[in-house]
Formats: structure tokens, sequence, C-alpha cells
């Protein structure tokens, strides 16, 4: 059986493209028909401030261990064995980093959250939102579309990060993370494929952690103060990269068991 990875067409269909590009507009004038949306201070008030062997909000910042762990997995498993990316390797490695980099991020941000530490943790992450959608839509749409807009991709998400710094207007970060999590879904209704379960799941997870991140103080209040909903968070969100790893491996096993199946079809025929 042919990896689902591996069977998107050179050129994208328009019948598939339009609803995409359609999406991308309303989303793009809607931001701009909209205030500009300034950091709320009271986001960096997490609910759990316990201290731990001297490390200030100790639950937040070890509970990204996991993304670390996710991260470097990636990394190593694309080096090893390359065959895994099926040719979008420098976008895995990109995503993996990015994954990596974000627990290392968010750790630094919890020690003491504030704008300033929050850049470290949002750049990593809008590298990651990106990197995964051009590889969906090399994937699924096109191969050459996807490797020619990565860059363009990742250079928006880089710019909606400065410009939230920079300007205090968080629409270009939201259209970042809110935008790719509205087109991946319609990417994958439009082109669908028998083994999709493991990205919906990913994509499940991460909107999982977003409800956790929402009900924080809830969720620590729940469990008489044993864990945030922060903490959850993102244990939650690095389900995601290790279903995305899952993924690869399934589909890489997926194509060598087809080409063993081909080579004894063809064996006999050879040797007769």
């Amino acid at each position: 059986m042919q990896s689902e990875i591996s069977t998107a067409a050179p050129f994208p269909n328009p019948a598939v493209v339009i609803p995409i590009v359609a999406l991308a507009i309303g989303t793009i004038l809607g931001w701009w028909l909209t205030d500009a949306i300034a950091q709320d201070p009271a986001y960096h008030l997490f609910a759990d401030q316990r201290m731990l062997a001297g490390l200030p909000h100790a639950h937040d910042v070890l509970s990204n261990l996991p993304f670390c762990l996710a991260g470097l997995l990636g990394i190593f498993a694309i080096v090893k064995r390359p065959s895994l990316a099926q040719g979008f390797n420098t976008m895995y490695l990109v995503f993996f980093a990015a994954m990596l980099a974000t627990g290392l991020g968010s750790a630094y941000y919890h020690l003491a959250p504030d704008n300033q530490t929050l850049v470290w943790d949002r750049l990593p992450m809008a590298v990651g939102f990106m990197s995964m959608f051009a590889i969906i839509i090399g994937e699924r749409l096109s191969p050459r579309l996807g490797r020619r807009l990565f860059p363009w991709l990742l250079a928006a998400g880089i710019y909606s990060v400065i410009y939230w710094h920079w300007q205090d207007d968080l629409r270009p970060y939201a259209l970042v993370q809110f935008g790719t999590l509205l087109a991946l879904p319609l990417i994958l209704l439009i082109r669908r494929r028998p083994d999709s379960g493991l990205l919906w799941l990913a994509i499940g997870f991460y909107l999982l952690a977003k409800i956790f991140e929402a009900c924080d103080a809830q969720i620590y209040a729940f469990t008489a103060h044993w864990v945030s909903g922060h903490s959850l968070k993102h244990l939650a969100a690095s389900i995601t990269p290790l279903l995305i790893l899952l993924r690869l491996s399934r589909a890489d096993k997926d194509n060598h068991a087809a080409t063993a199946a081909i080579s004894v079809a063809v064996k006999p025929e050879t040797s007769s």
C-alpha cells in the first residue's frame, strides 16, 4: 500500500485551491477590519505559582520537557532515516527543531512571565505552525507549491511575532495560529486519505490544549491545586509532534512493506 504522504499531485487542483484561497482572503480581510488586539497583562498571571527546589513556577516550567523530548526524537529520526520525511526533510527538521525550541522558549518564559520573555515562547511556535502548514500543502496539494511557500510561510510566522512585540497587536499572530487551524482541517477534508486519523488526532490534542489553557484556574481549583490547566496544556500540546512522528514511521513502514511485496511478486518472473 502506497503511503498517503507521497500521493500529492505535482500541481494543485484549482477546485481544491479555490476554497482554501477564499478562506485565506476572508480571514485576512477579517483581520484588517478588526481593531488592534493588545496583549492582556493578565495573561501572564497563571494559576500555579508554586516553587519547587527554588525553581519559580516549577510545574509550568517543567511541563515543557515533553516538548523538548518530542523535538529531539523527531530530529534524531529524520537525520537517522531521511526516507521518513518522504522528500520533505528540511520542512520536517524545521518543524521538530521548532518543537524543541518551543519547549525551551516556553520554559524560559514561565520562569518570569512577561511580554519580553513571551517572545521566545511564541517565535518557535509560529515557526512550527507554518512548517506544518507547508508540509500539509506539499503532501496533500502539491509538493512544488509546499516547497515554494515554505520560506514565505516561515517569514510570515516570524513577522507575526515581531509585529506583535513591536506594535502590541496580536492580530498577525492570531492569523498565523488560528488561520492554520482553520485551513489544515479544510485541506484534510478536501483531499481525504485513508490514513488521516493521526493527523486529525494531532489537531484534536492541540484543540484540547487550548481548552486546558482557557480553563487554567478552574482546573487548578478542581484538582485541589494538584495541577493547573496551563501545565496540562503543555502536556496535551506536546503529544501533537509525537503523533506526527508516529505518522511518519507508519507511512515509512507501509512503503517498505509495499516495496517488499512488489519485489516478492517480481522475483519469480525474473528468476525463471
